[in-house]
C-alpha cells in the first residue's frame, strides 16, 4: 500500500497511476476529496498515510526537511520513503540524517509532469538514486516502472544534479527570461522561435517556488548559470564590437 503525502499538479498525477495497481492513501491540508477519489485513491490523515508501506511526500523542497522532522515520528519502521525532489543531493542528505534507521530510503526524480504525462508514462524518463533499500525490492520497484513505459534511469545523487543543472535549472532559467521579456506568438517566426515559445509555455505552468527552488538547492546550478549569463554577454559584446565597424 502506498501513501502520498501533498496532492498538487505532481501528487495528483501520481495518484492517477499508482492508484491504478495499488490501494493509494493521500493525505493534503486543502479540501481535494472528490478530486483524490476520482484518481481512485482514498484521502487519509497524515498519520495514515504515514503507516503505508511505500510513503511518497509530494512537497516542495523547500520545506522538504522540516517535513521530515514532522513525519519521522510517525513512519512505518519498515516503510519505504521515497522522494520525488528536482534535486537530490540535499534531500538524500536529510532523509539519512532525519529518519529513523529502519526505514528505507530511494531517491527518485520523475522528469515528466501533468503536462507531459496527462495521457501516457510511454517514454518519460525517470531517474533513480539508490540510497538505503534492498536490493530485491529495488530490482521489483525498477521492473514495475519499467513496465510503465518509464525509461529508468539510475545515476549518483552527484551526477543527477550536476546534469541537471543544465537540462532542467538553464531551461527554466531560459523560459523565465523569455516570459519576462514579453516573448509571444508572431505571424512572421520561424522553428526555432517556436521550439523556444515551447520553453516558455512548459515552464510557465510551474510554480515559481519550483522554479527558485531548482536553482537554490543544486550545488550546480549556480556556476552554469553565470557560464551562460558570461557566454551572453561576450556575444553581446562581440556584435557591439561588429556594429561599430558597420559601414551602412
Amino acid at each position: 500500500m502506498i501513501g502520498i503525502i501533498g496532492f498538487g499538479r505532481f501528487g495528483k498525477l501520481a495518484s492517477h497511476y499508482l492508484a491504478k495497481d495499488f490501494d493509494v492513501f493521500v493525505h493534503t491540508r486543502a479540501d481535494k476529496a472528490s478530486e483524490i477519489d476520482r484518481t481512485g485513491a482514498r484521502v487519509a490523515s497524515l498519520a495514515a498515510v504515514c503507516k503505508q508501506d511505500i510513503v511518497i511526500p509530494c512537497v516542495p523542497i523547500s520545506i522538504f526537511k522540516n517535513f521530515l522532522n514532522d513525519i519521522a515520528p510517525l513512519i512505518k519502521p519498515d516503510a519505504l520513503l521515497v522522494d520525488v525532489c528536482s534535486v537530490k543531493e540535499y534531500p538524500i542528505r536529510w532523509m539519512k540524517e532525519i529518519l529513523p534507521e529502519t526505514v528505507s530510503i530511494l531517491a527518485t526524480h520523475p522528469m515528466f509532469g501533468p503536462d507531459s504525462a496527462s495521457d501516457s508514462l510511454e517514454g518519460r524518463k525517470i531517474c533513480l538514486c539508490k540510497v538505503k533499500i534492498e536490493e530485491k525490492q529495488y530490482r521489483k520497484i525498477r521492473k514495475y516502472l519499467s513496465s510503465k513505459g518509464l525509461d529508468v534511469i539510475e545515476a549518483t545523487a552527484r551526477e543527477h544534479d550536476e546534469q541537471i543543472a543544465s537540462s532542467l535549472a538553464l531551461t527554466h532559467l531560459i523560459g523565465r527570461t523569455l516570459s519576462e521579456s514579453g516573448a509571444n506568438q508572431l505571424e512572421i517566426d520561424t522553428e526555432g522561435y517556436k521550439r523556444l515559445l515551447h520553453i516558455l509555455d512548459v515552464v510557465e505552468r510551474d510554480t515559481w517556488q519550483l522554479f527558485t527552488d531548482m536553482h537554490h538547492y543544486n550545488s550546480y546550478a549556480r556556476k552554469i548559470r553565470i557560464e551562460f549569463m558570461d557566454v551572453m554577454q561576450d556575444i553581446c559584446s562581440r556584435l557591439e564590437q561588429d556594429d561599430l565597424g558597420d559601414d551602412l
